[in-house]
């Protein structure tokens, strides 16, 4: 079962809740009659590309996805932890932040609560006094890295769950927790599952309350779920964005974690061109196919070539990928997962080999300002059209062969490009080989192998000035 399609048991009360978390996660939008930007978070964010999601709990130890509750913490008995192997993992694969599942919705609690026994205070390692979150934060600052946190709000353990504000405050007390024992964080990653608790009720989760506690304890955090309020999910498991992929949305299309219709998948994945708040979309999927280590799952890790696909269907779509890599019941990431995730950064670093082969070609342009500067390298740095349909031209000294194109627009300023046109100069006239809808943070187009002289990129149509950052196009090198 998809881990948020649990969603669609939210209660009507649920709903009572979340319409305000709607309203206060629209605050935070453009002026009247501009579109909406990015705040820096959320720029700094998206320009990661990459995080790597820790999916670890007891659920390694009894071979399962979902916990029941009931599981006794001495089942959680790593032998040989090694959180900065993750971390360094992680690094070498190209990632720049990891998020840990700190409790998932079996209720064991990854670090010693004071909320709860039902935690590595109860377990053997360590004897006790371990705490994986410590360990796991400590390894993410010595390698460089952001840290970020999965806090289950669904708990099949706790007896307070579905009881209404006892539980909103043993939830709040273990958020708090979390977020003030621990240093900086940059995501707080909240989803909306919403089953039955250990005495066969469901909880209504007071979304207001959990989204402030994270901006008053880490205000330079993310927050993300379905409904944002910073970053949104994608809508599914499998590694895609929308081939349409709108940083804004609607918030009234999605007013909470958890909401469920026939139009919330496509509402997650295209975002909306006229949406009232800058949220964009985090793709989340496993390196295995399920989320916890399974020794059965050993020869199922997906390839390199796997992942450089999830890449150009994720980043390459204007969004950002979440890969988990769960660790094994010794409390270390497989050597198999291991060793994919160096290849894949190997496979990215040939795909963009030999640099952009538009570098030094003569730019011409509809109208606007400094054509050149998308050739740059510079993501902050843009043309700016004086239209809304408009075009730059590239000549270069002579044919150059290429199988990539790179496009991206200066965010900072915000999206604006509904649909583009990328050409080549052939036989007398201009031929296509790349047609899309949106830009935003980064494009990528894969094709055969096409070589040309003469190149041109066509915005078709924008909701305001195009601002194009980046114009490249590479010949990827076999790995």
């Amino acid at each position: 079962m998809d881990r948020r399609r649990f969603l669609l048991a939210s209660s009507a009360s649920a709903l009572a809740l979340g319409a305000p978390a709607a309203a206060s996660a629209a605050v935070a939008t453009a002026p009247a009659a501009a579109r909406p930007r990015p705040t820096p978070q959320q720029l700094a964010w998206q320009r990661e590309e990459l995080a790597l999601f820790v999916h670890y709990t007891v659920n390694t130890y009894t071979d399962r996805e979902w916990g029941e509750g009931d599981e006794s913490p001495r089942l959680f008995a790593p032998t040989d932890l090694d959180a900065r192997q993750w971390a360094r993992a992680a690094k070498a694969g190209g990632f720049r932040s990891l998020i840990l599942t700190a409790k998932h919705h079996d209720g064991f609690c990854l670090w010693p609560t004071a909320t709860t026994a039902h935690s590595v205070r109860s377990s053997p390692w360590r004897d006790g006094q371990g705490d994986v979150v410590r360990e796991f934060v400590e390894a993410c600052r010595g390698e460089g890295l952001g840290v970020g946190f999965y806090l289950s709000p669904w708990d099949r353990h706790e007896p307070r769950y579905g009881s209404g504000r006892a539980y909103d405050d043993f939830y709040i007390a273990q958020l708090t927790e979390l977020l003030t024992h621990y240093g900086p964080v940059v995501e707080v990653w909240f989803d909306g599952a919403n089953g039955e608790g250990p005495n066969g009720r469901r909880q209504a989760y007071d979304w207001p309350r959990i989204h402030r506690t994270v901006r008053a304890l880490q205000p330079d955090a993310v927050i993300f779920s379905d409904a944002g309020p910073d970053v949104r999910w994608i809508g599914n498991e499998r590694g895609v964005a929308g081939s349409t992929c709108w940083a804004t949305v609607d918030p009234a299309r999605v007013p909470y974690p958890g909401y469920d219709r026939p139009w919330v998948g496509e509402a997650l994945q295209q975002g909306d061109p006229h949406g009232s708040a800058w949220r964009p979309g985090e793709t989340d999927v496993s390196i295995r196919p399920g989320w916890f280590w399974h020794a059965a799952e050993d020869a199922k890790v997906r390839s390199a070539d796997n992942l450089l696909d999830l890449y150009c269907s994720s980043v390459g779509r204007n969004s950002k990928l979440l890969l988990n890599v769960p660790p094994t019941r010794a409390g270390r990431f497989h050597d198999t997962d291991v060793a994919r995730l160096a290849e894949f950064a190997r496979k990215r670093e040939a795909l963009f080999a030999g640099g952009n082969r538009l570098a030094g070609a003569q730019v011409r342009a509809s109208g606007g300002a400094a054509p050149a500067r998308v050739l740059d390298g510079d993501a902050d740095s843009f043309w700016q059209a004086d239209a809304r349909e408009a075009w730059l031209e590239f000549e270069l000294g002579e044919a150059v062969e290429f199988d990539l194109l790179c496009l991206q627009e200066a965010i900072a300023h915000g999206q604006h490009v509904a649909n583009h046109r990328f050409e080549v100069w052939r036989d007398g006239g201009w031929q296509t080989i790349a047609w899309g809808t949106t830009i935003g943070c980064k494009r990528l187009e894969r094709f055969e192998p096409v070589r040309a002289q003469r190149l041109r990129l066509t915005i078709e149509h924008a909701y305001d000035l195009p601002r194009i950052a980046t114009v490249a196009v590479y010949r990827s090198r076999p790995t």
